[in-house]
């Protein structure tokens, strides 16, 4: 290092000489065998210097490569260099024999400048080349290594070359805060002041009192507790500077005589250098602080620097800074200077990942789990910045041009920290921030499925108040989509719904995958956060034109619909399915298909199962027309209720089920011995019928654990399933989970109750004892046969039934909870509510009959009031849509004589035919005897 270009150095001689800086000096940077140089000028621009001339490359030459980048650090190999510059890339040329430019090895000899495309976005804090390898460090710790590895000088626990910067996971939260590259070897230093060697050790250059080379990061041990805090690496040797003592250390190779002393030729262990400088008054005498020492070692020679200023002799990339922010804020004169900042560091995804971290050294910690970013500054800076709408929008401008380009493939959890930051500074509601979001949505859907997984697990880690405002902002975002969609759809006519272009749906599917996140931790955020109002108007432009096309698509994203847009989805595509267009293309009307499907009342089961083996896969999409042999209703909708509920409970009864009973549950469960069964068509049938009533919205109310429906939705039950239905078994296995003692007395097996058989959980399991590290495994694998390996065959019926059942496929978008409601329907009622929904025809609310009616109906018992629900609509349950959408009408049917007359219902309508009784007594005895004889009963 030099002024004016001289080179400056002490005289060959015992006594070491300090050398001061003047101001405008050079920064010079010489290669490991002297044959080139790079010369960093004050402006940023480079220049390079070769001692002898070739037809690739001059003697003298300004590297002009990298355009008007401002260069902030440089780096020479033996034969390669490296430059950063302010904006965060990495460029580097020269000989690339061993992969060490980072660009693939397939071309041996670059003479210009290239873009290290694996580092960019990672926030670099140095770089650093060895002979014929290089390293870096980002801001957060964490060091890339590439380029030549015979002896293990990439840290990477092997002596493979690589062409490509490669993450050393060996110094994971080591906290690498600087690194420097010897001919073969290298050394880091954490901000602890703890050095780690590796490579290269047959000098004693690692100072681990041995010539052994090192493949992985390898602790000083000697240095243990000294504070380091600087480190330089010469071709063989490494100096070490510790300023609690003033003195500098040195170990390796002193055959060129850098120490200028009488000491063995190879040091193994760091030892004080014998020179003036470790008098410990180097830097006291200008009254520097010791922080600004600075130290270089080359190829035969050390030297020592003294800065005055306390701050970090390395430049690095742009980042933001309160001050800066201040000023851009306050200084409206200096407009161009405040572009050019703005235009710098939202310009680049290395700046943006760089600014915002974490004051308390958390970033050091980054990982998949931790992003490092302080979200509440990126919030106090969105403020700030959004009250100057020059400065605001200068940022936006360069981020909308900055997200196109963003990696697809990103080889470090710091690359991820644009996509939390982003949204946060295009909060504003305008047409710019819109479209940057549309852009920033579309550049995460480019991720690769590893990138995408990282990105959920950050966001999973979002304080809760952060993320509910990313899900509300996606959720603007997307309805603001959707509402342009159904506008257009109005205006251009009803094939505008076969349009919806997937690019349009990536806010959609931004919010979905927030859903999902939600859902996975517990569900911070309330579900009505996801909904979109919008999709209503388009699903009613679906039912009126019957084009299906625009809600498939949209059933991807089922977070978007509440629960009754969903069953008004499933609806619309059941109904679809089931209408023929009848008459000419250009004029035609839609026709809906019926199976007509009769059965005897006492004779129900043989019936169902009769015309279930003779249908073709036809007959499933037309919608159900059940008669009852010599009864008269019609059935426009009650009387299939009727037929479903009547069959579950046959089905159900202990003594002729098919099903296993829990009596604790109160549930059902398939059989582990699928012979057991009369028909081995048995569970194909009922998983038909199941399907079925889902295609025609009704209930089945056969009383199964939710793990039915998370498997006909292709999610795995949990322990908390098991639960459900085995109260006991399921508490036994959450106590061996958080037992203390390691000595359970178990093994990997499980007896059969019924048959008292014992069935090995996991080949040899009677052999293999539960321990307190294998429980998990246990109890998972106790969950997956009781509810997979034992009913395999039994399940696979049913789920072949039901998908024969039920042709239509939005249901999948139902949770498993909502399935399983929509297909049993609630059983809990606030009985009022039902008082509370009813319309009246020929009655007043406050007319004797109806006080009358009501003041009967709520002192009855819940088994009363159930059966009375059961006459009315056909199932004592209620639909999924709940009952506060529940509405049925009480008409009076104008008899004669009303004391003589029956209530009846017409359970398809929902009308209950009350006539006006004289006195509570008689209505209240005819009601009873309606209620308790409701089958058969009535018009349906």
């Amino acid at each position: 290092m030099g002024k004016k270009g001289r080179r400056q150095r002490g005289p060959r001689s015992g006594t070491g000489e300090r050398t001061q800086l003047q101001r405008n000096e050079e920064v010079r940077c010489s290669n490991h065998d002297g044959t080139h140089e790079l010369v960093l000028l004050p402006n940023g621009t480079l220049s390079e210097h070769w001692a002898k001339a070739s037809a690739n490359c001059p003697k003298t030459r300004l590297v002009q490569e990298m355009g008007n980048r401002n260069i902030v650090q440089i780096a020479c190999g033996d034969q390669h260099a490296m430059a950063l510059s302010r904006g965060g890339e990495l460029f580097t040329w020269g000989e690339n024999t061993h992969g060490q430019l980072g660009v693939g090895s397939q071309t041996t000899l670059i003479p210009k400048p290239q873009l290290v495309e694996r580092l960019k976005g990672i926030p670099l804090a140095q770089i650093a080349a060895g002979g014929a390898h290089s390293t870096t460090v980002s801001l957060s710790g964490a060091v890339y290594s590439w380029g030549k590895n015979s002896f293990g000088q990439l840290g990477l626990g092997d002596t493979k070359d690589r062409g490509c910067p490669t993450y050393v996971g060996a110094l994971e939260h080591w906290k690498t805060v600087f690194i420097s590259c010897g001919g073969d070897h290298t050394a880091v230093l954490s901000k602890e002041g703890l050095v780690c060697t590796f490579g290269a050790g047959g000098f004693g250059q690692l100072g681990h009192n041995s010539t052994r080379n090192e493949l992985l990061p390898r602790v000083v041990a000697e240095l243990w507790g000294a504070k380091v805090s600087r480190i330089a690496c010469g071709r063989q040797y490494t100096l070490v500077y510790v300023p609690s003592l003033d003195k500098f250390y040195f170990f390796g190779s002193d055959d060129e005589g850098q120490l200028e002393d009488e000491r063995k030729p190879n040091q193994l262990i760091p030892l004080p250098i014998n020179s003036p400088v470790n008098t410990g008054k180097s830097c006291l005498k200008k009254g520097a602080s010791k922080k600004g020492i600075k130290i270089t070692a080359g190829v035969h020679k050390s030297f020592a620097c003294c800065k005055e200023n306390k701050n970090s002799y390395l430049n690095g990339i742009a980042t933001l800074e309160d001050k800066k922010v201040d000023a851009w804020i306050s200084n409206s004169k200096c407009r161009e200077s405040i572009k050019k900042n703005i235009r710098l560091i939202f310009s680049s995804e290395a700046c943006i990942n760089g600014s915002f971290l974490d004051k308390r050294d958390k970033h050091f910690k980054t990982s998949k789990e931790v992003s490092g970013v302080d979200m509440s500054e990126v919030e106090h800076f969105y403020e700030k910045i959004s009250k100057n709408q020059t400065a605001y929008q200068e940022m936006q401008k360069e981020i909308r041009n900055l997200l196109p380009s963003l990696s697809s493939s990103p080889i470090s959890p710091e690359n991820f920290r644009v996509y939390l930051i982003l949204p946060f500074l295009l909060q504003e509601k305008d047409g710019e921030s819109f479209l940057s979001l549309i852009l920033l949505t579309q550049a995460i859907m480019k991720l690769q499925p590893e990138g995408l997984q990282i990105l959920e697990c950050l966001w999973s880690n979002l304080e809760t108040s952060f993320f509910k405002k990313l899900v509300n902002l996606y959720q603007r975002v997307s309805q603001q989509i959707l509402f342009e969609f159904f506008l257009n759809a109005l205006a251009r006519g009803p094939n505008y719904l076969f349009n919806l272009d997937p690019a349009e749906t990536g806010p959609l599917q931004i919010l979905q995958m927030l859903y999902q996140v939600n859902s996975r931790t517990g569900f911070r955020v309330q579900e009505s956060n996801f909904h979109v109002p919008q999709v209503k108007g388009i699903i009613h432009l679906c039912f009126l034109s019957n084009i299906l096309t625009a809600l498939q698509k949209l059933s991807k994203y089922p977070c978007i619909f509440d629960k009754k847009n969903k069953i008004h989805v499933h609806t619309i595509e059941c109904t679809a399915l089931s209408r023929i267009a009848i008459g000419s293309a250009a004029n035609f009307v839609w026709l809906t298909e019926q199976w007509n499907f009769c059965v005897r009342r006492q004779c129900l089961l043989q019936d169902i199962w009769k015309n279930l083996k003779s249908a073709s896969n036809q007959d499933f999409r037309r919608m159900l027309k059940v008669s009852f042999v010599d009864e008269m209703g019609v059935d426009e909708g009650g009387v299939s209720q009727e037929l479903f509920s009547i069959a579950a409970r046959t089905l159900c009864q202990p003594s002729t089920s098919p099903f296993c009973h829990f009596t604790h549950s109160g549930l059902v469960w398939f059989p582990r011995q699928a012979s057991s069964c009369e028909d081995e068509d048995t569970f194909l049938l009922i998983g038909m019928l199941c399907g079925m009533a889902l295609f025609n919205t009704c209930m089945v109310p056969f009383p199964f654990p939710r793990a039915l429906y998370k498997k006909l939705l292709d999610l795995a039950p949990t322990l908390e399933d098991l639960e459900d239905l085995l109260p006991t078994r399921g508490r036994s296995l959450w106590r061996i989970l958080n037992e203390e003692s390691d000595s359970l007395d178990l093994d990997f097996t499980k007896m059969e109750e019924d048959s008292m058989d014992v069935v090995e959980l996991k080949e040899n399991g009677a052999n293999i004892p539960v321990t307190k590290d294998n429980r998990k495994e246990y109890v998972d694998l106790y969950v997956d046969y009781v509810f997979n390996k034992s009913v395999r065959k039994q399940f696979e019926d049913f789920m072949q039934g039901f998908l024969r059942g039920c042709p239509a496929r939005i249901w999948k978008m139902f949770l498993p909870e909502e399935l399983q409601v929509l297909l049993q329907g609630y059983t809990t009622f606030d009985w009022h509510l039902l008082e509370k929904n009813v319309v009246y025809t020929q009655y007043k609310k406050l007319d004797r009959t109806i006080r009358n009616f009501w003041t009967v109906f709520h002192k009855l018992p819940e088994e009363k009031k159930r059966m009375f629900l059961a006459f009315l609509s056909g199932s004592d349950r209620i639909t999924g849509y709940g009952l506060e959408h529940f509405r049925f009408c009480i008409a009076d049917p104008q008899v004669e004589n009303p004391d003589e007359s029956s209530p009846c219902a017409n359970t398809c309508a929902l009308i209950l035919f009350l006539p006006r009784y004289s006195s509570k007594k008689i209505l209240k005895n005819k009601l009873l005897f309606a209620i308790e004889h409701n089958e058969g009963f009535g018009l349906a």
